[in-house]
């Protein structure tokens, strides 16, 4: 297998999760691997990917293999997670025992990218920046939205007022989505970045002229 690293939009070992009620509980997602958790501080670990779904391998339910592009919680809520994945948008409830598929039914709402986020104090709100495939890694029909969820997937809004709805080719990387509280920020690769201080309902146009965003995080004060 060969191993591409760098973690923006190839495989690595992308998110790593602390339980804020018990330092030993760490999980951790795996591009080409899957959820993996420990409940005794890395000694030992166990896959964590009932659920899953992997198209692309002669047994797409195979307990490893599995190819989350980010795992997302909040401190307030750990048992709740969510991933972006490969092959869906999928969600626990149940601190990643088992996973449910919440992709939009219309997958050119909710369905494949990289980035996630949510809410910090309601699980069941979360929001990504779709993208159309694995082979066409760019907004879907030219037209940028953020979908946003308010009943844990269950049903999707694509949120695209003040976002370009022509010519756009944007992906958005793993990191570079965040939240805090109402406010949400995102860039992407061709040098976009983007703010809303309404919990997506608009957005306002921070820059047009940076190089690839890899990473966006937004400071309290």
């Amino acid at each position: 297998t060969h191993w591409f690293g760098g973690g923006r939009d190839q495989p690595a070992i992308h998110s790593i999760l602390v339980d804020p009620r018990d330092s030993e509980r760490v999980l951790v997602g795996i591009s080409c691997a899957g959820v993996f958790e420990t409940l005794d501080g890395g000694a030992t670990w166990k896959p964590r990917n009932a659920g899953l779904r992997a198209d692309f391998l002669p047994d797409p339910a195979s307990e490893v293999g599995q190819d989350p592009h980010i795992v997302v919680w909040n401190d307030a809520d750990p048992d709740v997670l969510w991933q972006q994945n490969h092959c869906g948008v999928f969600r626990s409830v149940d601190g990643a025992a088992n996973w449910s598929e919440v992709s939009s039914p219309d997958h050119d709402l909710a369905y494949f990218g990289f980035a996630a986020a949510v809410d910090p104090e309601r699980s069941d709100h979360a929001w990504l920046v779709p993208a159309v495939s694995d082979e066409c890694r760019i907004a879907i029909n030219g037209a940028l939205h953020v979908a946003r969820t308010t009943d844990g997937g269950a049903n999707w809004t694509a949120l695209r007022d003040g976002l370009p709805q022509e010519g756009a080719w944007d992906l958005t990387f793993r990191h570079a989505l965040d939240i805090d509280r109402d406010t949400l920020a995102f860039g992407t690769t061709t040098g976009n970045a983007y703010y809303s201080d309404d919990r997506g309902d608009t957005w306002l146009t921070l820059s047009h002229h940076l190089p690839p965003v890899y990473v966006v995080r937004l400071a309290s004060w």
